[in-house]
């Protein structure tokens, strides 16, 4: 009987824990440039002191959906859009990078180009800082140029280009900030395979209603391991009044 409370128990615990993780990405469908995250769950048995007669679920991979999301156009000079696959580089406050999909940018009090948390995007050459009074304009390939305001079309000024990589996604690992790592916590090298498309902007690959679905499924089966919980209680129950006549 222990075994029937053992297993529905387990399962019970993982279906609360796979119901944040659905609940999580559905919050997030509106975020830009979001990946969904995916929990897949396996059945293992509990070795004893002789043969495994029980078994419990555990976790056994907490990865993350990298199929890129809608491209929609929103007409912003420093909104980036990756191409396929990619991710754009940021620098962090301690000096290490880190890499995101979400390339709605902004420039801060100071010039400094900055992404998603307000840290700076990493350049080919290192932060980039663009001039006031100028109009950006975003190449393909991730090159940032200007234009001065209220003067004649010329040759634009080149101020950098974005470091734009693609590391393999197995070695990538998401932070808490919701931005991507690499394991080893190195910089990743930049590929210049990897483009992009200016004014633009990536949705979350986070699909809506797959999630509710997913949702009202989990719910049930909470209740159906709650329900074999209680039959197991109830199995005791009899089983102890059996006992008690004897």
């Amino acid at each position: 009987m222990d075994r029937l409370i053992y297993t529905a128990g387990s399962g019970a615990k993982h279906i609360l824990e796979q119901q944040a993780t659905t609940s999580h990405n559905l919050a997030n469908v509106s975020t830009t440039g979001f990946r969904a995250q995916v929990d897949a769950f396996r059945a293992v048995q509990v070795e004893g002191g002789t043969l495994p007669t029980r078994a419990f679920v555990v976790n056994a991979t907490s990865g993350t959906d990298f199929s890129s999301g809608a491209l929609q156009a929103t007409g912003r000079d420093l909104d980036v859009a990756i191409r396929g696959k990619g991710f754009i580089a940021l620098t962090m406050a301690d000096g290490s990078e880190a890499y995101t999909r979400s390339g709605a940018l902004n420039m801060n009090e100071n010039g400094l180009l900055t992404g998603i948390g307000g840290n700076a995007v990493a350049g080919d050459g290192g932060p980039i800082s663009v001039p006031p009074d100028v109009t950006v304009a975003i190449g393909g390939d991730g090159t940032i140029s200007t234009i001065e305001k209220g003067t004649k079309p010329g040759t634009p000024t080149v101020l950098g280009r974005l470091k734009l990589v693609n590391p393999a996604e197995a070695d990538l690992v998401r932070g808490d900030d919701g931005l991507f790592r690499l394991k080893d916590g190195k910089p990743a090298e930049v590929d210049p395979n990897v483009s992009v498309a200016g004014a633009m902007l990536e949705g979350s690959n986070v699909n809506p209603i797959d999630s509710m679905v997913s949702m009202i499924s989990l719910a049930r089966s909470f209740e159906m391991q709650m329900s074999m919980m209680k039959n197991a209680e109830n199995n005791a129950a009899k089983a102890t009044q059996i006992l008690a006549l004897s």
